[in-house]
């Protein structure tokens, strides 16, 4: 399907762009990527505290339409149709069926959209408590829909998305603990982002987490 090609050569190219970081930040351009080893990643994480206050759901607008507003598929669409392991077809107004995809938070095999959640890995909620509340609407809806990371978004079965709701790694981790590193990988380098802050929990969470990572690396594109 062309959609799909187009969304997965757009995820692949952040991909790669991920892949050719510089390991100096002084020496790297504004948005170039950079890379740290897990450990000196978590310690580079700004750490606060949270607040909640005057946080709503609608205080992020979700689900826009995309990297393509022409196609009838708003972003969870794009990113459903982008990590199918077997693409879904596509009816008109970007209904889904069939199509086969991966869970890798709880290593299930899922065959029905209706059965998968796309998850901000960074949950609104914690984005908000961790700096998100001072930014601009526009801003927090590039966030909700980033599709220039595809670390950002992940899809995964609604099971294991509600469990997880907006809980940061000292409260959740997932249940396939094969991806426990893959995991505090991917929060601290969507976190590293959007520079976020971490509470003192989360990150000595994360630094206890990455002492069983040793060769872990966290790459990472600020966000425009």
């Amino acid at each position: 399907m062309l959609l799909g090609v187009i969304v997965s050569l757009a995820r692949a190219c952040a991909a790669a762009l991920l892949g050719t970081a510089c390991t100096f930040a002084l020496s790297c351009p504004a948005h170039a990527a950079k890379s740290l080893p897990l450990d000196q990643a978590v310690a580079a994480l700004p750490q606060a505290a949270e607040s909640r206050d005057g946080y709503e759901r609608t205080s992020f607008r979700y689900w826009n339409a995309g990297a393509n507003p022409d196609d009838g598929c708003d972003t969870r669409n794009e990113v459903l149709i982008a990590e199918a392991v077997e693409p879904p077809a596509t009816d008109p107004g970007c209904k889904l069926k069939g199509g086969t995809w991966s869970s890798y938070y709880d290593a299930r095999q899922v065959t029905s959209a209706a059965a998968m959640d796309v998850d901000h890995m960074v949950p609104l909620p914690e984005a908000w408590d961790s700096g998100a509340s001072q930014w601009t609407a526009a801003r927090r809806e590039a966030y909700a829909n980033d599709l220039g990371d595809p670390r950002a978004l992940v899809a995964v079965s609604a099971a294991a998305h509600r469990s997880k709701a907006d809980q940061d790694p000292a409260q959740w981790l997932p249940s396939n603990t094969k991806a426990t590193c893959r995991y505090i990988v991917e929060w601290t380098a969507v976190k590293l982002r959007w520079s976020l802050t971490a509470d003192t929990d989360e990150r000595e969470s994360l630094a206890r987490l990455a002492e069983a990572c040793p060769d872990a690396t966290v790459t990472y594109t600020p966000a425009p």
